[in-house]
């Protein structure tokens, strides 16, 4: 989710990261999303089979982060001594596609992840790479019967207490394409900004909108714009 989309139109080796996998083994991760690449004509080979993770990092045309448990994820990357490495060489250019965990791991933090912490990674501070928090999954309202609270409150919670920080919240099959200084929310279904205080606003499917909209606490000053 938060983060840059893969752009499917020139033909790149991709690096996966399987590292939000917990109940299955990174083989089987890599086994699993392979053949979607293939088919798009992207030889993909993850991270976890190269001796020196840094190398493999350096010598990426593309990356692309799995989604699984975002504090597994994280901690992951910490332990490898990868994190400074993604995210500089996703700010010389590379392309990023995160999904799930991959997106939120993108953000200032993983604190708007829908996942339990199954680990303590050494910090929940994410990549950095865009200045706002992403909520994926997100589903409005209660189902019938549950008594517990809404994603809308639980994002209200965090809000208040991490002023100014602001949310962008992608239904299930939505993605966020960064493209120049623009943004946009793929798939059918609209996403949300939200923004605290009971303010939230639509960003509808498919229609770009300025990144400068979402705004947040991150340092983002040496960024560079995000290219296709």
């Amino acid at each position: 989710m938060t983060q840059r989309i893969l752009l499917m139109s020139n033909s790149r080796k991709v690096l996966f990261v399987p590292f939000a996998a917990v109940t299955f083994s990174f083989d089987n991760y890599e086994d699993r999303v392979k053949p979607a690449f293939d088919r798009l004509g992207y030889p993909l080979e993850s991270i976890h089979r190269s001796d020196n993770p840094l190398v493999a990092i350096g010598q990426a045309e593309a990356i692309a982060i799995g989604g699984g448990n975002t504090f597994a994820l994280l901690k992951r990357f910490y332990d490898a001594g990868i994190v400074d490495a993604i995210r500089a060489k996703v700010m010389a250019g590379t392309p990023l596609r995160g999904m799930e965990g991959g997106s939120n791991v993108a953000c200032p933090t993983i604190c708007t992840t829908n996942d339990i912490s199954v680990v303590q990674p050494p910090t929940l501070r994410g990549l950095g790479l865009v200045a706002f928090q992403v909520n994926s999954h997100f589903i409005s309202g209660k189902p019938v019967g549950h008594n517990g609270e809404s994603r809308e409150e639980r994002l209200a919670e965090f809000l208040a207490i991490n002023a100014p920080e602001q949310v962008l919240a992608l239904p299930e099959g939505s993605a966020l394409y960064l493209h120049g200084t623009h943004g946009i929310v793929l798939g059918e279904r609209h996403g949300l900004h939200v923004l605290g205080e009971g303010r939230v606003e639509t960003l509808r499917e498919n229609e770009a909108f300025p990144l400068a909209r979402l705004k947040g606490t991150a340092d983002t000053s040496d960024r560079p714009a995000f290219r296709d």
